[in-house]
């Protein structure tokens, strides 16, 4: 497409800054740029973003403006305040880059419009998860709010999940991971096996776990279930009596001084992991990179009862229409051709179209992340900060070992507003 567009001797952004109709008509009647990305009526265009900060990436904005000519707004916020303002401020926002489990809450009250899949140029290169439930023909669809149980509906109108594949998607999936405990292994003095192991009393006052309650929750299941405490029917759909069991655990282990601290966002967990003033505690992959491209210790440990999974994607504001929708189509087909998503994939995160993003890698990168070989050179952050020497393997092995043994997704329970009443009060108490 480039060498397309350097011989008509057009750029992308030159001729949508022009807005003149015969340049445009003339450049599209001569066929000279078919492929070209839509010429919108509506000149500039700019579509509005907000989600949490693991996606609401400046680099993002940057590469889309240069690729499509799309000026992306992007605002950050954390995962309840995302949830919250997607339903009460529906007119803030054109697109919603939010998890499953928000979008669970979400997308029943109207303010999302289902995706029409035959306008989703790569949506036969989605990952299967996000469709099934199952990574592999042979996988155990884990429990919670798992995407493929809310990413459907059968028609246009509809405002309830449909139970399999239709030609109505949700949200396209962009971003997932499974994550585990963060350690110190320098601090902590022995193996991690284990989610129980954030209870050992040798540990005291040197946890934390993350307080976020729709998250948060499903690490204490985790850890309740490991301890051998209670076993859930359903870990992301607890029971009021299960609630009251796991919170009431919460609260006396608080009190006995178990934790340091409850942490909201990603820099937060880095600072407490980096001070050294934390050894174990709920954990987000690329929060541990950061930790040790800082030069310390840091590991993502696999642990014996698997891991807690979540996933987010982009949703389509129910107001977008006309050139505005055109240009939203346009961008979630951008954000899945690849570029996006190597950019993710290094930085310990998962594209929800691998096939696409393993074109923006090197072999070496592509084997460090995703097959869990050891490197060959030098593994760099998208910043270029050396991350890994050559030898290093990734914590919890290649993408299927760790997408493999998802035992739970982030959630959102029938006793939602009950569990969350019952969490603030273990943050108070």
């Amino acid at each position: 497409m480039t060498d397309m567009i350097k011989k008509t001797g057009i750029s992308r952004r030159n001729l949508l800054k022009t807005g003149a109709a015969a340049v445009a008509g003339a450049a599209v009647g001569s066929g000279a740029i078919t492929g070209f990305p839509t010429i919108w009526a509506q000149n500039p265009i700019t579509l509005r973003q907000f989600g949490t900060g693991v996606s609401n990436l400046n680099a993002i904005a940057e590469k889309c403006k240069e690729d499509l000519g799309i000026t992306l707004e992007m605002t950050a916020t954390d995962s309840d305040a995302a949830a919250q303002r997607a339903v009460t401020q529906p007119d803030s926002y054109d697109i919603a880059d939010i998890e499953y489990w928000i979008l669970k809450k979400v997308f029943p009250t109207g303010v999302i419009q289902p995706m029409e899949i035959s306008k989703l140029k790569y949506y036969d290169k989605i990952v299967p998860l996000f469709k099934t439930g199952k990574l592999t023909p042979d996988s155990v669809i884990a429990q919670g709010t798992a995407p493929h149980t809310v990413g459907f509906v059968e028609a246009k109108d509809s405002k309830e999940f449909a139970k399999g594949e239709t030609e109505y998607f949700t949200m396209v999936p962009t971003i997932y991971n499974a994550d585990t405990l963060g350690i110190r292994p320098d601090l902590v003095g022995r193996e991690i096996t284990t989610w129980a192991d954030i209870m050992d009393p040798a540990f005291k006052g040197k946890t934390s776990i993350l307080n976020i309650p729709s998250i948060g929750i499903m690490d204490a299941a985790m850890i309740m279930e490991a301890m051998g405490n209670i076993t859930y029917a359903d870990k992301g759909n607890m029971t009021t009596e299960e609630i009251d069991k796991t919170i009431d655990f919460l609260i006396k282990a608080k009190q006995d001084g178990q934790f340091r601290a409850f942490w909201k966002s990603f820099d937060e967990s880095v600072n407490l992991m980096a001070s050294g003033e934390v050894v174990i505690q709920s954990m987000w992959s690329p929060a541990v990179a950061a930790v040790r491209s800082k030069g310390i210790a840091c590991k993502y440990q696999p642990l014996k009862e698997g891991y807690r999974s979540w996933g987010g994607g982009l949703g389509l504001a129910a107001h977008l229409e006309g050139a505005q929708l055109d240009a939203a189509y346009e961008y979630i087909n951008w954000y899945t051709s690849g570029w996006v998503g190597g950019y993710l994939n290094r930085q310990g995160y998962y594209s929800a179209a691998m096939d696409t993003a393993k074109e923006y890698m090197s072999e070496d990168e592509w084997g460090y992340w995703i097959e869990g070989k050891p490197a060959q050179g030098e593994i760099k952050a998208p910043d270029g900060t050396v991350m890994e020497k050559a030898g290093a393997v990734r914590d919890g092995g290649s993408f299927l070992e760790r997408m493999g043994h998802v035992a739970c997704w982030n959630s959102v329970m029938d006793e939602d507003r009950y569990m969350v009443r019952r969490w603030n009060e273990f943050i108070a108490s």
